[in-house]
């Protein structure tokens, strides 16, 4: 759930780093790897093959949201991988918000080091009527698939990792939660409830890290994301001829109200930075209906009579609590500012939280850039929040330290039935993951 860079840029960023990971200059941009880190990543070398047979093997398997025997066979075969490296795993029943649920996997070793939360997800928006359905390779180097990159291919570099802590025996001192989500791509309702386990995980964790495809560029980490909600605009008038329009008794009917509003919405906060809110559908007249998905309806009414009524939908992306609540203020503040005869009123669907870039985030960011540079990839940079979509590390924000997002499987096309992963970048991304968790776990909270 996130907002791709054109698949130009996409692909020239893909194809032109493999030549500089291809050197392995250990060292070279960033801290030197120790002997252990040089271990981990041979470690995963070890394992290459039998992550993109895993990689295979659950992108055949249909997961869309609503397909909830597919989402639970795509759990099933990453919690068999988590039982195998020693996690305590759990099914969290999705039918009481509408779904089909969550895996949680957790493990705790024996050391004193901080507790690191990692985050995927097992849906797509592939459902089993969609044609786009199994893996398909398309050359040496690329595989097109549904949920490929979005995000199967970051649950694979999570196992993978940790398989490769575990080989040289570090996971043994670590402490590690993972939650996959079943219903990422079509949130559960209540909301509340199909995060509640996020929610609890992230309270006890010091760092998170999402597994997202990110921006489609493998140069580039997210630190910070933009909310995802809804707001409903609901404005009356007095039905009366048109002929009657503007005068003191009968005021300016319902669609001039609801026009005032969004054109003051407009004049009043569309200069913000990272700010957007979009009427999407709109709905006048004498008579209207809008769904209870805010996405369809119906409306009637004659040009010779005043609307009586009108909803608009719309959605809101902020970039801050702060931002997202003042933005709330102020709009509310315009909608009760009515004119003669009308009145309005607007709703709001919080839906998804942001994800401020704070001090933390950038912090754990440095991080993973260094690691990438001791690696010999180069550095990583901190995407345009304008590019980042919504995504569940949003939700874990309030509780942890630091989190970062957008560290999975590279490609491009996401939600479409191109959608298409740059398989060389499959062991390379589970190096820097791998290399960052021992790190963490061994260095502990980021300087202030």
């Amino acid at each position: 759930m996130h907002c791709p860079i054109p698949r130009s840029l996409a692909l020239a960023a893909l194809f032109a780093l493999p030549v500089t990971l291809s050197a392995q200059a250990a060292g070279k941009g960033g801290d030197a790897l120790s002997a252990a880190e040089r271990s981990i990543v041979r470690a995963v070398d070890t394992r290459a093959s039998e992550g993109l047979a895993l990689l295979e093997r659950i992108v055949n398997i249909n997961s869309g949201t609503m397909n909830f025997a597919g989402v639970r066979a795509v759990g099933d075969a990453l919690r068999a991988e988590f039982d195998a490296l020693g996690f305590t795993t759990r099914w969290v029943d999705g039918a009481p918000f509408e779904r089909a649920g969550h895996l949680v996997a957790e493990f705790k070793g024996g050391g004193s080091g901080p507790q690191l939360l990692l985050i995927g997800h097992l849906d797509t928006v592939f459902e089993p009527g969609s044609p786009f359905q199994k893996f398909e390779r398309l050359s040496d180097s690329t595989a097109r698939g549904p949920g490929i990159i979005d995000m199967k291919g970051g649950d694979v570099i999570i196992v993978q990792a940790l398989k490769a802590l575990k080989a040289t025996g570090a996971l043994a001192e670590m402490h590690v939660s993972v939650i996959m989500h079943g219903d990422e791509e079509k949130a559960g309702t209540p909301q509340d409830l199909a995060r509640e386990d996020i929610r609890s995980l992230a309270k006890g964790a010091r760092y998170a890290i999402g597994f997202e495809d990110g921006s489609g560029d493998p140069r580039t980490a997210v630190v910070a994301r933009r909310s995802a909600g809804g707001w409903v605009l609901t404005s009356t008038g007095i039905p009366a001829h048109s002929s009657q329009i503007f005068r003191e008794d009968i005021g300016f009917g319902a669609i001039y109200e609801s026009a005032r509003v969004l054109n003051a919405f407009r004049e009043r906060l569309a200069t913000q930075q990272y700010l957007t809110f979009n009427p999407g559908v709109a709905l006048g007249g004498t008579d209207v209906r809008l769904d209870s998905t805010v996405t369809d309806g119906a409306a009637s009414g004659k040009t010779n009579v005043v609307a009586k009524s009108m909803q608009v939908s719309g959605d809101i992306r902020t970039i801050s609590p702060e931002q997202l609540a003042e933005s709330k203020r102020v709009m509310q503040d315009i909608a009760a500012q009515s004119l003669p005869g009308t009145t309005s009123r607007i709703t709001f669907d919080d839906g998804y939280p942001p994800m401020a870039p704070t001090d933390g985030n950038r912090e754990l960011l440095a991080r993973y850039d260094q690691v990438s540079r001791a690696l010999g990839y180069g550095a990583v940079v901190a995407v345009d929040p304008s590019k980042a979509g919504a995504a569940d590390v949003s939700f874990v924000a309030p509780f942890v330290s630091a989190a970062i997002d957008g560290v999975g499987l590279a490609g491009w096309d996401d939600h479409t039935d191109k959608e298409t992963a740059d398989l060389r970048m499959l062991a390379p991304l589970t190096k820097r993951a791998a290399v960052l968790l021992y790190r963490l776990h061994a260095e502990g909270r980021p300087k202030a």
